[in-house]
């Protein structure tokens, strides 16, 4: 299944807040469908199923490139767990939303894909690019670049940059000083459950 791009409601009225994906908020607070308000049993893979998607829709990422994190979390020392959720934390479109330049991860994409930020004084365009220690990510030094930006900063997604980023509001200037902590991520998430739905699979 390639990216969603349907209505962000939706799966966040199924799944919970999605704090990457969408700032909006539904009225209605049963899941969408026909029998989104009947009472219902879930299996225990339904319920490591639900919470492999949350991690799916937060951060915009298919099911291919979910595996292929997963591989490499597991190849690295440490909680398998926490370094898939680092793995996706430090990509380059989550950690632009998470600096304040977009108010969500898939608008954040959209900056990274026209060419609107910098890393280490190249364009970068590439979403998934894994983002290291040192990195010092920039809005490009054009005035449409930075008219887009200085709009998204007026409504961040979120409230705090997380210790990990360094970000100045005049320069537009950003850096990444080392690896997420897991109590940053932002996403309601028990990521043991997404390791155990993967146990299985890959």
């Amino acid at each position: 299944m390639s990216r969603y791009r349907g209505p962000r409601l939706r799966v966040t009225r199924r799944l919970g807040e999605l704090p990457g994906l969408t700032r909006k908020s539904s009225r209605r607070d049963y899941p969408p469908g026909q029998h989104g308000q009947a009472r219902r049993k879930r299996s225990e893979y339904a319920i490591r199923l639900e919470e492999k998607q949350k991690l799916r829709f937060n951060y915009g990422v298919t099911e291919k490139q979910m595996v292929n994190y997963m591989k490499k979390a597991r190849r690295a020392t440490g909680s398998t767990g926490e370094r898939l959720l680092q793995l996706l934390e430090m990509r380059l479109d989550n950690t632009v939303f998470r600096l304040g330049m977009a108010g969500t991860i898939p608008g954040a994409r959209q900056l990274v894909n026209h060419g609107h930020v910098m890393v280490n004084g190249r364009v970068v365009d590439i979403a998934s690019y894994q983002c290291r220690a040192g990195d010092v990510i920039k809005v490009r030094d054009r005035a449409q670049s930075k008219a887009l930006v200085q709009a998204n900063m007026e409504y961040p997604g979120l409230a705090n940059v997380p210790s990990h980023l360094e970000f100045n509001k005049e320069t537009m200037e950003g850096k990444v000083t080392g690896l997420i902590e897991r109590e940053w991520v932002a996403l309601q998430i028990n990521e043991l459950l997404v390791v155990e739905y993967y146990s299985r699979k890959v």
